[in-house]
């Protein structure tokens, strides 16, 4: 298990997707690699811009089975799975802003689990891998 922290500030939330997204248990994962991407820009973007939180800890863990990654952040507590998903039957000029990129997490993952613990969100995404 690898264990990375940051400070989810305005304008590094590129350089925490790069770490992350270029951390060799995620970069050797090529078949995947766009996905995991996209789950990762969406998750950190959503810390550094609203969560408040003064910290961001990822824990990244990879076997022949699966790859997780936890999101840690002591920001205000929010569920994203909870955020209502986009209804794609409404012309895109009627569509709610918000909901598509949690709906994209949901959709490229194989499991997404939130809790707050100890003052904490915690969010877990998880992708079969194929062997």
């Amino acid at each position: 298990m690898t264990r990375l922290h940051f400070q989810p500030i305005q304008g590094k939330a590129l350089d925490i997707i790069e770490t992350i997204i270029k951390h060799e248990e995620v970069a050797s994962a090529d078949d995947l690699y766009k996905k995991l991407y996209v789950v990762v820009e969406e998750i950190v973007l959503n810390i550094v811009d609203y969560s408040n939180s003064d910290y961001l800890d990822v824990e990244i863990m990879r076997d022949e089975k699966s790859i997780t990654l936890r999101f840690r952040d002591a920001g205000k507590p929010f569920n994203p799975l909870e955020k209502e998903k986009p209804d794609f039957t409404l012309p895109l000029e009627d569509r709610k802003i918000g909901g598509l990129g949690i709906f994209l997490v949901i959709k490229y993952m194989d499991s997404v689990t939130y809790e707050h613990s100890g003052g904490e969100n915690v969010l877990t995404v998880v992708k079969n891998v194929k062997m």
